[in-house]
């Protein structure tokens, strides 16, 4: 299990309450937050790692330095990588700047299974981690079946708002390939990003369209 938010994010820890029910677990994830790091790695300089539990490495390092001490060092006879829960959608052009998308891109890399889990907040909306769990262990079984040819690998955006006790399905759909609107604001020579996630385009049948429609997209992504 990792993320771009830190060892210690709640999103994290319902990931882990999750993926527990199907297997053992092991955290190797950032000391600290990394979200819009992309698929930024270290290779000239050394990676602290820290252990304050039996199954929790601490990485001084970016989610991708994650995945590949995971899988190259740290741990033995790993099925799954799984990133996430990111709080935030990463939907579209997103998967190329996130860092919980790129280590689940890593693995795929290493050749290991893997799958990115993010979740949408809707204007007005908090994150109800209880409800993405208790949504994610529905879907789990289904996903950690689906046959990922070599250099792929899952990435999947819960909606919202959501509550515990719906019934939601996920759908495969194509990443939208819709740039975001947004315009830079400037004062005094700083500028300053302007735009509403929520208002984004996209094309019919997208994740995008899915998953701000009320279901659980599911794209199979490739390296």
């Amino acid at each position: 299990m990792t993320n771009d938010d830190g060892y210690d994010h709640p999103g994290l820890a319902a990931l882990v309450e999750t993926a527990a029910r199907f297997g053992d677990v092991t955290v190797v994830a950032p000391a600290t937050p990394q979200s819009y790091g992309g698929h930024r790695v270290t290779v000239r300089e050394p990676i602290l790692v820290e252990r304050p539990s039996q199954n929790t490495y601490v990485v001084h390092g970016t989610p991708a330095d994650c995945s590949r001490l995971a899988i190259k060092e740290l741990v033995s006879d790993i099925d799954w990588v799984m990133a996430g829960i990111n709080p935030g959608a990463n939907l579209g052009s997103d998967v190329f700047q996130s860092g919980t998308v790129a280590a689940a891109r890593e693995a795929a890399i290493l050749g290991v299974r893997a799958v990115a889990v993010s979740q949408y907040i809707a204007a007005g909306c908090r994150v109800d981690w209880p409800a993405a769990r208790a949504q994610l262990i529905r879907r789990l079984p289904a996903l950690l079946t689906t046959p990922l040819a070599p250099g792929h690998f899952l990435n999947v955006n819960l909606p919202s708002p959501i509550r515990a006790e719906d019934s939601l399905h996920h759908q495969f759909c194509p990443l939208d390939k819709h740039p975001h609107k947004y315009r830079y604001v400037e004062d005094r020579g700083r500028y300053r990003y302007q735009g509403v996630i929520h208002d984004r385009p996209r094309a019919p049948g997208s994740d995008v369209d899915v998953c701000f429609g009320g279901a659980i997209s599911v794209s199979l992504l490739e390296i």
